[in-house]
């Protein structure tokens, strides 16, 4: 195989892995923390904070959902809005009930989204501790999701000294829990970019399969 075979093929198996994995984003927003009364109200503080300019102190993208900390991503920080955001894909074979927990460190509380919907929040002072059998410390939920796209989305407030968190799914019809990570084989649908891609990497090996006929 001549090497331009090769880049044509490493561009479809570049359309395949986007179209599989699941991509974390976490960020984070200096704040005065303070417990909120719901999920919405989370969800607004810790969207705020982000916006503003002063206090937004970036974000990153995260390989696996678990052991995450801010000190490990941002350096050690205190009184802090903490926002991550999963999006995943579900094939129709995947399509039906979901299943979704995470573990994790909100000294003053927080939330759990999928596609906008709120699943789950706490006001007091969560801390996960490695065990989802304390409900003192994890955000769990279920929704009815068809094939497509999905997002989830983790709000959550924290004074100082976060430890590790973890997130993690149960797909329909799944028998256990698996953690969200880039290298997730969802099948997610691709997007339009990503359609417009493989059609160039067809076209890519059309055209190498034409000059060597010509050849």
């Amino acid at each position: 195989m001549n090497a331009r075979s090769r880049l044509a093929l490493a561009l479809l198996a570049g359309v395949a892995l986007n179209a599989n994995a699941s991509v974390i984003t976490v960020q984070v927003a200096t704040t005065s923390p303070a417990a909120q009364a719901n999920a919405a109200a989370y969800k607004l503080a810790v969207d705020a904070a982000i916006a503003d300019p002063a206090a937004y102190k970036g974000s990153k993208s995260v390989a696996v959902y678990d052991n995450l900390s801010v000190k490990n991503y941002f350096g050690g920080i205190s009184n802090y809005a903490f926002e991550s955001t999963i999006d995943f894909g579900v094939t129709a074979a995947q399509a039906g009930m979901w299943n979704f927990r995470t573990g994790v460190d909100f000294g003053y509380g927080g939330a759990l989204f999928v596609d906008g919907v709120a699943l789950g929040y706490n006001t007091h002072d969560m801390w996960w501790a490695n065990s989802y059998g304390a409900g003192n410390g994890s955000l769990q939920g279920a929704l009815n999701l068809a094939a497509g796209n999905h997002v989830l989305k983790i709000y959550g407030i924290e004074g100082c000294c976060d430890g590790g968190m973890q997130a993690q799914f149960k797909a329909a019809n799944a028998a256990a829990y698996a953690t969200f990570a880039s290298t997730d084989q969802l099948n997610a649908v691709p997007e339009p970019v990503g359609i417009a891609t493989f059609g160039l990497g067809a076209g890519a090996i059309a055209f190498i399969r034409r000059r060597r006929k010509q050849a």
